[in-house]
């Protein structure tokens, strides 16, 4: 290919119809300055086209090796960044903000660097006829179309030479909008690169799912090529409700969302976004061929991540992908952190509530060392298996071990049912209380339907081992003093006459028998059947009088 071969001064005659300017610039010439922002976009949009298939096509002739293709690649490329920067020059805040804006200048000097980018980009189609360039012919046709239509679009007869927007009459609302800066958002982003800057040492290390939104689908199918390049997966959506009905289907790690679309445009997309729980952390960058501050600010402020400039710089690009990525990967790994500290406290709490009533955990938790209360109404049952060194020497550790744990078990469920705290088992024997360490006036009548309960289980139990298994039971009401004892390995326990007593209830009980004491009965009288034993010893207390408990006859 000559790389010398003059571009021709006009282009040839394309089938394409460009978009109507006429409705931009009647409102333009009413002072509306949404309409100049579109305006921008239209001529931004066609400019982003051409830049962005140049610079693929750039780095895969370096790739190749094609010396002579680049050449005229180059000069499309910097006739691109002409462009962007008269378009820059002539629509200017300051501009407008004079009142003033040169169209027709504008329109002269954009001909020269247009004129080359079609001249080169139909010399580039016209050498390449070699087998196997159906992916650079398709590319430098779009090119070569986006040129086109940005040719047609400002040889528009309604575009006029002149449009008078600015200020000079007082309208303080265009006025304010005029001069937000003195200088382009877009203007600031360097558009000449070389393709050698994105090889593929650059290429992402973590693998990362994108949403790609754009209207346009050339712009669409440039950006998903690119970022395919560049190694990320990328799933394409054509407009804002595409994109949130993808997003319910599913995850992503980030979305670029571009600002001017139909129905739903992307400030709308990213407050819904951002309103919806499950991807409100997603991070999304805006594409925006808009270079107004307060569009930005707007974008910003409405939780968008960061924003990159149409037309968009590979290298800045990649590098504001990479940072948001990066700003996720942090926020997931500190809620993961999050949720195993939430995970590991949740075993810590329940650990100790196997071990400690939830009042009195709560209170060591709140910063409590020494937790001793007096309860002065309580009742308290022991149940002890009946000839257990017998029942553990006739049967191996392990299935002695699953049998009385199998049966405590059904103990515990049943003092769950009840309310009532298990204080601890010593050995073959079960202790539970009733209204400790939470006050509880019923305290008599839970422990006795309990200990009932503790009897039905055991029948079950026997059944289902085929075993022959009993049990003595003893109750005895009255207080007691609880604490907690230990700092490494914590004990919750009981202390008083009144535990005495019980033990001694159970201790010189009979086997499937509920012995109480006169207190205990005082409590349930005539809520229960009584037979009376007779009078017990106890170390210490003397002679006691005991009964054994039943269900009341109906």
């Amino acid at each position: 290919m000559s790389a010398s071969a003059d571009a021709p001064s006009s282009p040839g005659v394309g089938s394409l119809q460009p978009q109507s300017l006429g409705p931009f610039l009647k409102a333009i010439q009413t002072r509306d300055l949404e309409a100049l922002t579109r305006l921008r976009h239209s001529l931004r949009t066609p400019l982003n086209q051409i830049i962005g298939y140049c610079e693929m096509l750039m780095e895969s002739a370096e790739e190749t090796g094609a010396t002579e293709i680049l050449r005229d690649l180059k000069r499309i490329h910097t006739s691109g960044g002409q462009l962007v920067a008269l378009i820059n020059d002539a629509l200017a805040p300051w501009k407008i903000e004079t009142g003033k804006i040169d169209v027709d200048t504008m329109r002269r000097e954009m001909r020269t660097p247009l004129n080359a980018i079609i001249g080169y980009a139909e010399l580039c189609l016209d050498e390449s006829t070699a087998p196997g360039q159906d992916e650079l012919v398709s590319d430098l046709k779009k090119i070569h179309r986006a040129a086109l239509n940005l040719y047609h679009l400002f040889e528009d007869k309604t575009f006029p030479n002149k449009f008078n927007v600015g200020a000079p009459h007082g309208d303080a609302g265009i006025a304010s909008h005029a001069t937000i800066g003195t200088s382009s958002i877009a203007s600031t982003t360097p558009i000449v690169s070389s393709a050698v800057e994105l090889t593929a040492s650059q290429h992402p290390t973590i693998p990362a799912k994108l949403l790609a939104v754009d209207d346009d689908p050339s712009n669409l199918e440039m950006l998903t090529r690119r970022l395919q390049k560049l190694g990320y997966e990328v799933t394409k959506a054509v407009n804002g409700r595409v994109a949130l009905q993808k997003l319910k289907e599913d995850d992503f790690d980030l979305v670029l969302l571009d600002i001017l679309m139909p129905e739903l445009d992307g400030f709308q997309t990213l407050e819904f976004i951002k309103a919806d729980q499950r991807i409100r952390h997603l991070p999304v960058i805006m594409l925006t061929a808009l270079d107004d501050v307060e569009s930005i600010v707007r974008c910003l402020e409405a939780g968008a991540e960061d924003f990159v400039p149409k037309p968009f710089n590979p290298v800045i690009l990649r590098a504001r992908i990479a940072a948001s990525l990066e700003k996720k990967r942090l926020r997931d790994q500190e809620q993961a952190n999050l949720a195993q500290l939430q995970n590991e406290r949740s075993k810590s709490e329940r650990l100790l509530l196997n071990v400690l009533p939830r009042a009195v955990a709560d209170r060591l938790k709140a910063g409590e060392r020494t937790i001793v209360d007096s309860f002065l109404d309580t009742t308290v049952l022991f149940a002890d298996i009946v000839g257990f060194t017998r029942i553990a020497a006739r049967n191996s550790p392990n299935r002695t071990v699953q049998l009385l744990n199998d049966l405590f078990s059904n103990f515990d469920r049943v003092a769950e049912l009840y309310q009532l705290e298990k204080i601890k088992t010593i050995g073959d024997a079960y202790m539970m209380v009733g209204g400790v360490p939470i006050i509880n006036p019923d305290h008599a009548e839970t422990c006795a339907h309990a200990a009932l309960e503790f009897l039905e289980a055991l029948r079950v139990f026997n059944r289902r081992h085929q075993l022959d298994w009993q049990i003595r039971i003893g109750m005895n009401s009255g207080p007691v003093v609880a604490g907690i004892i230990g700092t490494k390995k914590f004990s919750y326990d009981l202390w008083g006459d009144t535990v005495n007593i019980a033990a001694r209830m159970e201790s010189h009980g009979q086997p499937g028998r509920i012995q109480v004491s006169a207190n205990v009965k005082a409590h349930l009288e005539g809520k229960f059947e009584f037979e009376s034993v007779g009078r017990l010893e106890i170390k210490n207390m003397g002679p006691m009088e005991t009964f054994f408990l039943s269900r009341k006859k109906t």
